[in-house]
């Protein structure tokens, strides 16, 4: 058991983590299906992760690069709490922001700037703390007079522009992001990036996932390598990645 004072000096602790998905095989559909083949159902599980260890301290920007399938965006979602391990647990020490899936969050039929409210809402802000960094998002987010439309006229770029804006301005202590800055223009990633190295300069904990190993590179000072569902290898950025390329390049 890690001690009371250990655990203060960690953003992120993942102990014993195991997650698994139940898989429904021949899944009846229709009252008819269900009713006569309801014997030859067949249930299976996929374990994801499996026995994953690890600690991010406070500061730290690190990031998870691996194969698709391998459960870099499942760790990451345990960590925001969306979903929960199966087995094992996950502490979080700090107020958390996630970049997670494009839009989430969003009320499709609201503007952009009542979606600033309703999604900056939930990262826990009050009505006249985004009052104060409502002008802030806007401006970063470059939409101009596109913030009082519905989102659902917004392309994918849009959207990002308005996530990411939003969540770097809820002044968060850990901020998780899976793959989304690969979406929009080179401009606005440059920008993110800029962004990215100031909140790192400012001692904000970072937990990245990416494909982009020039980028992680660049941002990063420590890299996790998954691999089936385990830590293949944990270290630093430019190791991590060159072991990575061997295997997987």
């Amino acid at each position: 058991m890690m001690k009371n004072k250990n655990i203060k000096s960690k953003a992120i602790i993942v102990e014993n983590v195991y997650k698994k998905f139940k898989l429904v095989y021949d899944k009846p559909f229709t009252l008819k299906e269900r009713l006569v083949f309801w014997k030859n159902t067949k249930v299976g599980y996929h374990e994801v992760l499996k026995n994953i260890n690890l600690n991010i301290e406070k500061g730290e920007t690190v990031a998870l690069i691996g194969v698709n399938g391998s459960g870099k965006s499942t760790l990451l979602k345990l960590m925001t709490k969306i979903i929960y391990p199966t087995t094992g647990k996950i502490i979080t020490n700090g107020k958390l922001t996630s970049l997670l899936e494009l839009g989430a969050g969003f009320h499709p039929d609201f503007t952009g700037r009542e979606n600033i409210y309703f999604n900056a809402s939930i990262f826990g802000l009050t009505a006249s703390e985004i009052d104060k960094r409502v002008q802030d998002i806007i401006d970063f987010s470059e939409l101009g007079d596109f913030i009082e439309a519905p989102v659902r006229t917004y392309s994918s770029g849009m959207y990002m522009r308005l996530a990411f804006s939003i969540a770097i301005n809820v002044d968060a202590d850990i901020l998780l992001i899976d793959e989304i800055l690969a979406v929009g223009d080179q401009h606005f990633q440059d920008k993110c990036f800029k962004k990215l190295n100031e909140l790192k300069e400012s001692e904000k904990t970072i937990v990245i996932v990416s494909h982009s190993l020039e980028s992680v590179k660049k941002l990063c000072n420590r890299a996790i390598w998954l691999y089936n569902g385990e830590i293949k290898k944990d270290g630093k950025t430019k190791e991590v990645i060159d072991e990575y390329l061997k295997v997987c390049g």
